[in-house]
């Protein structure tokens, strides 16, 4: 199943939205009887990333673009992600996801398992999304001073403990708004592309996710090819197009090499391929000199680059060995035939 992808500002309610989707997916997946999908929640609290690793404000400007400390992290939440994304599972990715090419990678992920991904933007102003860092931070410190002071219960000093860990200091938090790259629903590593802004309430809140659904589970979900060339192509009983291109032209040379004569001007008897006997091509090569191996070869490299784009047409039968011993045979009587 998909692959959702929340981004938005920091500090913008993107958790609060992952949380409210993820009940909401759960209570989808019961209806489904019996439970068709599995649902994870994966989000830099889930995998214990700090908010530290987006500082930038102690590194070098040189050096900026090269921040490790992110770089691991992203590579923590990819392989997370990876590990348990399949076409039995919702992930939803609750996270910055600022950058789009870090977008594009995981949708290019959820393609290769042929599973559909969504992007779900969280809309907020960044006055609005800076107040609430800026309210976090206090609340932060003012925790840090009432240290010892034993106030409060369990279940609020719990929600203390979360909005401390979602606060970012204020030139990580310049920054990352800074760097933010905001999806674009024209590209199809953002699409389909669905947002909820701050202000929507619960009936809103609501139709979104009831469209996200569809799209992903529902009538509208579209079947999801991965890209051809990063298809395994298997070696089944012919062999895939370059290795047969290969063979039939190796067998062809060979051929030629045992049957000419070393006065040269001989026809060459060429089967057509796969034992085929009924339509014979002939070589026809030419007279008063034996051609040699290096000659051959430098044909055969010359053809086999010619004919490289042909690959995924063999399922066809137009590019099949038959057809390239036949097109190969032309090639050569051809090119003797502009030599002599």
């Amino acid at each position: 199943m998909p692959l959702i992808i929340i981004t938005g500002y920091p500090t913008s309610g993107k958790t609060t939205r992952a949380k409210q989707l993820h009940e909401y997916l759960a209570e989808r997946v019961k209806e489904s009887s019996p439970a068709k999908y599995r649902l994870h929640l994966i989000s830099d609290q889930t995998l214990s990333i700090p908010r530290a690793v987006y500082d930038l404000s102690a590194t070098p400007a040189h050096t900026r673009s090269a921040n490790a400390s992110e770089k691991d992290a992203r590579a923590s939440i990819y392989g997370t992600v990876k590990r348990v994304l399949s076409d039995r599972d919702i992930v939803v990715l609750d996270g910055l996801n600022y950058i789009k090419g870090w977008r594009y990678q995981l949708f290019c992920e959820a393609k290769a398992v042929r599973t559909p991904s969504c992007v779900l933007q969280i809309g907020c102003s960044k006055d609005r999304a800076g107040e609430v860092n800026e309210e976090r931070l206090r609340r932060r410190q003012d925790g840090a001073d009432g240290d010892g002071a034993g106030a409060g219960s369990e279940k609020e000093k719990d929600e203390d403990e979360e909005e401390e860990e979602g606060a970012y200091e204020p030139e990580n938090w310049k920054n990352l708004v800074f760097r933010y790259e905001e999806p674009n629903a024209m590209t199809r590593w953002d699409s389909p592309l669905f947002t909820l802004i701050w202000e929507d309430d619960e009936a809103q809140t609501r139709q979104v996710f009831d469209s996200l659904w569809d799209a992903i589970a529902g009538s509208a979900r579209k079947l999801v090819r991965p890209n051809q060339a990063t298809v395994q192509r298997s070696r089944d009983a012919g062999g895939d197009y370059l290795y047969i291109l290969d063979r039939e032209t190796q067998d062809i040379v060979k051929r030629i090499l045992d049957q000419q004569s070393d006065d040269g001007g001989d026809d060459i008897e060429i089967s057509g391929g796969d034992g085929d006997k009924v339509d014979e091509l002939v070589v026809e090569l030419p007279a008063g000199k034996k051609v040699g191996l290096p000659q051959l070869q430098r044909l055969r490299r010359a053809y086999m680059g010619l004919h490289r784009g042909g690959i995924g047409l063999e399922g066809i039968g137009n590019m099949g060995p038959g057809r390239i011993r036949e097109t190969f045979v032309g090639y050569l009587n051809d090119a003797f035939e502009k030599d002599g």
